[in-house]
């Protein structure tokens, strides 16, 4: 029987357990994966106060450590739903763990292009993470899809790799910082291709070109040797949307103290409905869902 089980093992989760475990409440945390989530493929963390330079993966591995030093528990398992109740029970694909209170910070995984043949060519030409397969295409051509900061992050990383780095974004405009954008453009093999979409992946044992179709209807062929993936995530919610709010986009619906409409259970980090979603606002949600999980344990002993 743990005070607090908290599902997701990243930025939020993690900051979440110490907040929780500083308040004396037992926490155990669930992953289905690794500990740090999405952050860990980040090579520099620029915008954390504090840190500047530090990789995602010493971050995460820093904020996992603090937990674990603190006696917060881990336990690497898939959360498959959430049975509530006074003594509210998490199933796993592994076992049945008991609980007072949950917080859900399962964050997102990644979209997909919904291009035919898409899925067969992951790990033969296709990516959706840049800093973990970019080295497999040093000196080589390859594509990025997006237009957030991850897919520029993507592109400036691969652009220090590869010979040419061709950039694929819808609009003609992109939604990431504009100091990043700014530093995008200094990048003499970064190639913009703007208001256009990847519509046909060419391969034979592996990827070989891509068509790109743009607002008019023109049809380019692009050699290729790589195509990276970043076109937004999907929050990770669908296993609990019994006992939480989902907006169209699947997001659970909670303002900044993150609660949710059961009473007990919150959610944290990237699957909650938020403005921003950046490393620093995970950590706040961290701290904000574990400051009402302990509220709520208080007024229920």
């Amino acid at each position: 029987m743990y005070d607090v089980i908290i599902i997701g093992a990243g930025p939020a989760g993690l900051t979440a357990a110490i907040y929780a475990r500083r308040a004396s409440k037992s926490v155990l945390l669930i992953e289905a994966k690794s500990y740090g989530g999405q952050i860990i493929n980040t090579p520099h963390i620029d915008n954390y106060p504090a840190e500047p330079g530090i990789s995602g993966f010493d971050f995460a591995t820093k904020v996992f450590e603090q937990a674990k030093a603190l006696g917060a528990e881990t336990v690497f398992e898939k959360a498959v739903r959430i049975e509530d109740g006074k003594i509210k029970k998490v199933v796993t694909n592994a076992a049945v763990h008991e609980c007072r209170a949950v917080i859900i910070a399962t964050g997102s995984e990644n979209r997909k292009l919904g291009v035919e043949g898409e899925d067969a060519l992951v790990g033969r030409g296709i990516s959706y993470c840049a800093t973990c397969d970019g080295a497999f295409f040093r000196g080589r051509t390859v594509a990025v899809v997006g237009g957030g900061n991850t897919a520029l992050e993507d592109a400036l990383y691969l652009s220090e790799l590869a010979e040419t780095v061709y950039l694929i974004h819808r609009r003609d405009g992109f939604r990431g910082d504009d100091a990043t954008v700014k530093l995008l453009y200094s990048r003499e093999n970064v190639k913009l291709v703007l208001n256009s979409r990847v519509t046909k992946l060419n391969a034979e044992k592996r990827l070989k070109s891509i068509e790109v179709t743009d607002n008019d209807g023109k049809v380019t062929e692009l050699e290729v040797n790589g195509l990276f993936v970043a076109v937004g995530r999907i929050p990770e919610n669908q296993n609990f949307a019994s006992l939480i709010e989902l907006d169209s986009a699947g997001y659970a619906k909670a303002g900044e103290d993150c609660k949710t409409k059961t009473p007990g259970v919150f959610v944290a980090g990237d699957n909650r409905t938020k403005e921003v979603r950046q490393l620093v606002t995970a950590a706040s949600d961290g701290a904000a869902a574990a400051t009402e999980a302990v509220k709520y344990l208080n007024s229920i002993a």
